[in-house]
């Protein structure tokens, strides 16, 4: 029995069946439209098998067979049917997506060293067992997002995630790119936001109550090729990028980097520094003209860097924005006069719902976390539900889109076990079953409101991870249940076969193996997985339902 993860619609395997067998003479019979996805079968399957898989007519001998058809219609644009015989391998679907995606159940179906960058057994038969496949998944957005500001992660470690996040069949990648602890964005109109903005003197270890510091600078950021590079990787792999740019909170490294854009009626801005600490800051984005034309001039270079057939959405965050200084500043009190507004939370609608028109007028489309409802929520504007379910159900009972990202179940900076050994533990446990078991729709929902919900994604904030080590532990293996939640078509929560999952999650460590993921084992951290004597913060009990 093949472990397939996530698991397919249907999958048959008859005992009769003779499987497919990759040899030297196998091709790769690729027609117009195809050629993107053969040449990543190619790459993968070539890499780790050691065979040529050269471009060929399947008419003419064996091959896998790619097929672009109307008759896979039905399965929607990232649907497939995969067909294996003796004879060849055939994977059909209505658009390249569904080609892709049911590329990486080939993978999968050849075994876990299909994932090895090269041959380990030369004497290796590769055999594709007999089988019919017919999938497509629940939700159009699958996705993962990835704080690379609190902890700055390398251009070859964010291409590496792209390709684990295909593995398992996510196709949105978050790219939370500026926060309080660093700007990661080259913006060339702008350049001390990467030159003062992106780096910090020192950081603190663990926890925000910690007593312990890292005292060597941290920083980084990505050029715009960089940045052009990793889009087009994750174009190619039908990964959609959302660029993330947090305003008009969460902004303490870009007001250190011009500090006229922060509340100089109320703090001398020039002493600001980019923060080395965690949590929210209160300096916060002043409410004033310069203000939007500055970061008018952001997002037109960050349009131009992320395409709208790849970046649909813009977030602009809205999240966790403190309004002590917008109440004691004559600016922003003024402000709030002149545009006839009732109070700070009206405010911040306005601010967001410039940018909602601003984006709109440009063909995209605004997404924030679920705090930009406060004061009025701008119209054609997409929540990203964070604090909990509630956010979600308000925004789509309203008839806005929404992507479910409830921190109680899918915030993978939480724990994943409630012993001692578990390193920097932060909120509340959430296990391989607990993440297995969230449903993105809640219970309740109206028919029509739950036609908003867009699908769900889970995020990664990496105050605790300091490198990619420590991304892969807190990520894998939840990412695996996450990927079937968000593809699968499973039953209601409770009813979900958690062993048999787990029976199925015995093969797909090994798959991580070859990854090279380094993930938390079922048993528990490995002796330097650990990190004994530094500050977490643990919340005990289950996590409340709001």
């Amino acid at each position: 029995m093949v472990n397939l993860i996530p698991a397919p619609l249907s999958a048959e395997y008859p005992t009769d069946a003779v499987g497919f067998v990759l040899d030297q003479d196998t091709v790769v019979d690729a027609p117009p439209g195809t050629e993107g996805v053969a040449r990543l079968l190619r790459a993968a399957l070539g890499a780790a098998t050691g065979l040529p898989l050269a471009p060929g007519r399947g008419d003419a001998g064996r091959a896998i067979r790619l097929r672009i058809e109307p008759a896979a219609d039905e399965l929607g644009p990232e649907g497939y049917l995969l067909d294996v015989d003796a004879d060849a391998v055939t994977l059909r679907a209505a658009a390249p997506a569904g080609l892709h995606w049911g590329v990486q159940t080939l993978r999968q179906l050849l075994g876990p060293e299909a994932f090895r960058q090269a041959p380990v057994n030369p004497d290796r038969v590769w055999t594709v067992p007999g089988c019919t496949v017919r999938d497509r998944p629940r939700f159009g957005w699958r996705g993962m997002m990835l704080d690379v500001s609190r902890h700055f992660m390398p251009k070859t470690d964010v291409l590496r995630y792209l390709d684990l996040l295909a593995a398992h069949k996510l196709n949105v990648f978050h790219f939370h790119l500026t926060d309080d602890q660093g700007w990661r964005i080259e913006i060339k109109r702008y350049p001390r936001l990467t030159e003062a903005g992106s780096w910090r003197s020192r950081t603190k270890h663990g926890h925000r109550a910690s007593e312990l510091w890292d005292d060597t600078p941290h920083g980084g950021f990505y050029t715009q090729d960089d940045i052009r590079e990793i889009v087009a990787y994750a174009a190619a792999r039908h990964i959609r990028v959302v660029p993330e740019i947090d305003i008009p909170g969460h902004s303490q490294a870009t007001i250190t980097a011009y500090p006229e854009l922060g509340n100089t009626d109320v703090i001398d801005t020039t002493a600001l520094s980019v923060w080395d600490d965690w949590g929210v800051t209160p300096n916060v984005l002043a409410p004033t003209e310069n203000t939007l034309r500055f970061f008018e001039g952001v997002f037109e270079e960050v349009l131009e860097l992320f395409p709208a057939a790849t970046s649909p959405f813009v977030h602009v965050g809205g999240d966790e924005c403190p309004k002590d200084q917008w109440k004691q500043s004559p600016t922003a009190q003024a402000r709030i006069k002149e545009l006839g507004l009732a109070d700070e939370d009206e405010l911040q609608s306005w601010f967001i719902r410039h940018f909602d028109r601003w984006l709109t007028a440009r063909g995209r489309r605004l997404i924030g976390w679920d705090e930009i409802l406060e004061g009025g929520l701008a119209e054609g504007a997409a929540v990203s539900s964070w604090r909990g379910y509630g956010g979600g159900i308000a925004a789509a009972e309203a008839g806005h889109d929404v992507v479910m990202c409830p921190e109680q179940q899918v915030y993978l900076d939480h724990r994943q076990h409630g012993g001692p050994d578990e390193p920097m533990p932060i909120g509340y446990v959430r296990t391989l079953e607990d993440v297995y078991r969230f449903e993105p729709v809640p219970p309740g929902l109206s028919e029509e409101a739950a036609r908003h919900i867009l699908g769900t994604q889970a995020n990664v904030w990496t105050e605790v991870m300091q490198n990619r080590a420590r991304v892969d532990y807190q990520v894998f293996p939840r990412l695996a249940a996450f990927a079937e939640v968000a593809w699968s078509a499973l039953p209601a929560s409770e009813d979900r076969d958690y062993a048999g999952f787990e029976r199925r999650m015995a093969t797909h460590y090994r798959r991580l193996d070859a990854l090279g993921v380094d993930y938390r084992p079922p048993g528990g951290p490995l002796p330097r997985q650990r990190r004994p004597g530094i500050l977490g913060r643990p919340i005990e009990g289950a996590p409340p339902r709001v």
